[in-house]
């Protein structure tokens, strides 16, 4: 689920929402107060039960405790589905109890069925891993927490580059600070985000279309996984040149893979969607 929700719609409350009792309790009036604005600073574990569905209610209790037992890493949300259905179809509820984690006003990741306590210690903790160091809300209640260090200005200059949309700009210096450091991962893996983006703000909205009508266009196809990729369709992208990879041979075969695997590197390698793909392109080589 993660990336594939679009919550915006929820900023906007109901006229009116049926109040469910709880502390922790959420309806679409305060959604965007308690889980989007809250999300921004830790966390927020958002649990859709049904009050008829008394699994799903003991889940709530089990996520009440442990939230309770946190050091407010993150926040509870408990929504009942029937009475919220807006969010219910919002988050793309098949079953019941759904829990989804939501960071930064997206969902980061879920799980549906009632669990047993360490299976949902063990996910809650993942997800708190996950945004540490992203979210300034993660981490503030440790008490031995380190001071934190001061920002390094060669990265702040990038940054700062990049949010005025200046991207050659912001190339310019990650590529600096390899020049000087070329094991620095935090600049390896921002040069390419920032090298993709800029890649794709040249590209023509119509090369979908135009990679769908003609398979066989491979410069269509490689726009068109840029494209899917960057409408959070990775899935689609990593298809997408696979196939090509499939039905092309010498320089174009080359070219495809290549581009894949500058993909690839957009994520994390443990990915199970890239671990995925990479298996499919292992097939399509071999």
């Amino acid at each position: 689920m993660s990336g594939a929700v679009d919550l915006s719609a929820l900023k906007q409350p109901a006229v009116s929402a049926a109040e469910v009792p709880g502390d922790h309790a959420v309806t679409e009036a305060n959604f965007e107060e308690r889980v989007l604005r809250r999300s921004t600073q830790v966390p927020v574990v958002v649990a859709l039960y049904s009050q008829r569905s008394p699994g799903s209610i003991e889940l709530v209790k089990l996520l009440e405790k442990l939230v309770g037992q946190g050091n407010g890493d993150w926040d509870l949300a408990t929504v009942e589905a029937e009475a919220n259905m807006r969010i219910a179809q919002a988050f793309g509820v098949q079953g019941i109890p759904t829990v989804v984690a939501v960071a930064a006003g997206q969902p980061l990741a879920d799980f549906t069925g009632n669990q047993p306590e360490e299976q949902v210690t063990g996910w809650i903790a993942a997800v708190v891993d996950a945004v540490r160091g992203k979210l300034p809300g993660v981490g503030a209640g440790e008490a031995d927490a380190e001071p934190e260090a001061p920002e390094d200005p060669r990265f702040v200059a990038a940054e700062t580059a990049l949010e005025n949309g200046d991207f050659e700009g912001a190339i310019t210096a990650y590529q600096a600070i390899l020049t000087a450091e070329p094991t620095n991962a935090e600049a390896k893996a921002a040069l390419r985000q920032v090298q993709f983006l800029s890649r794709v703000q040249e590209l023509d909205p119509a090369a979908t279309a135009k990679a769908d009508a003609d398979p066989a266009d491979l410069d269509a196809a490689l726009a068109a996984a840029d494209l899917d990729m960057f409408n959070q369709q990775p899935e689609a992208a990593f298809d997408r040149l696979i196939a090509q990879v499939k039905r092309t041979a010498g320089d174009d075969r080359t070219r495809a893979r290549t581009h894949l695997l500058e993909l690839f590197e957009l994520f994390d390698p443990a990915e199970p969607i890239v671990v995925a793909a990479r298996r499919k392109l292992a097939a399509a080589l071999y």
